[in-house]
């Protein structure tokens, strides 16, 4: 049985090994066998050499068929190194230069996953989200019966969900800042209806739903009293419209309390 010094020993003479092959492969001037060997260290997920020998022999292949190959697998290089804004790179150097080639789909939708990985937190800005969204819209409009196609449709959803949560954030926000500096009630109440209008069919339409009604409420009782009548009926009409929608809500004993508030001033 090997002791723990030979084993460390064997695995530091097998990395240098491997090292040692790897500079050989660097050092050889036969473009073909380092293309080939990208490939190899590619399909053994050792991205990082298969990216450094595929950008070398890029020039040398340009204009033959296999530069195809060599971008596609640039990209897909990258994607496993988890850099995915160089890997959206390759995908479109791909579609630009190859717009009927044979990787073209997988080069579309791979685009367009590239930037959904890379979409951030919904506090933070939201370009690469609608980017990712318009790559995917895109996708599907001209591959919609693409084996891509499912998880396209299911990861563009996410994205809407992450801007409507964004916007329900914002709307949140003004609603706490209530009347400070304001009617900021009916800038959550606006911000609230905008995310309801763009994103149909958020997971967060109750909550959107729930702001814009206690949103209403809460103006009605700041109002003058000249327009709290207005107010208290508009504040009805989002009741009836909430509690239709979700009667299961856990906001509903909250929301019948709150009517009867409404009713007071709208049968005075």
């Amino acid at each position: 049985m090997m002791s723990k010094n030979g084993l460390i020993l064997f695995a530091l003479t097998l990395c240098l090994s491997g090292c040692g092959a790897y500079q050989q492969v660097l050092k050889s001037t036969d473009q073909h066998f380092k293309y080939d060997k990208a490939i190899e260290y590619f399909n053994n997920e050792e991205y990082v050499k298969s990216q450094t020998l595929l950008e070398e022999v890029s020039p040398y292949f340009k204009g033959t068929d296999k530069a195809q190959e060599v971008i596609i697998y640039l990209g897909r290089s990258y994607f496993g190194q988890e850099n995915y804004l160089s890997a959206a790179e390759y995908y479109q150097a791909y579609i630009r230069n190859y717009p009927k080639g044979r990787y073209h789909t997988e080069a579309r939708f791979q685009t367009a996953h590239c930037y959904y990985l890379e979409s951030p937190d919904a506090r933070l800005d939201q370009d690469i989200t609608h980017k990712a969204i318009e790559h995917y819209t895109l996708f599907v409009e001209m591959f919609p019966e693409s084996p891509y196609a499912q998880q396209a449709y299911k990861e563009m959803n996410e994205l809407y969900d992450k801007l409507a949560y964004k916007e329900f954030l914002s709307a949140k926000l003004y609603y706490n800042l209530g009347s400070y500096l304001g009617n900021n009630y009916l800038s959550c109440e606006i911000t609230a209806k905008n995310a309801l209008k763009n994103y149909p069919n958020n997971s967060y339409s109750e909550e959107l739903n729930w702001l814009i009604f206690t949103a209403k409420y809460q103006q009605m009782t700041n109002s003058f009293e000249a327009k709290k009548a207005e107010r208290a009926r508009e504040a009805a009409d989002e009741y009836y419209s909430f509690i239709n929608q979700f009667p299961e809500s856990k906001h509903i004993n909250a929301a019948q309390r709150m009517f009867k508030e409404i009713n007071k001033i709208t049968n005075e």
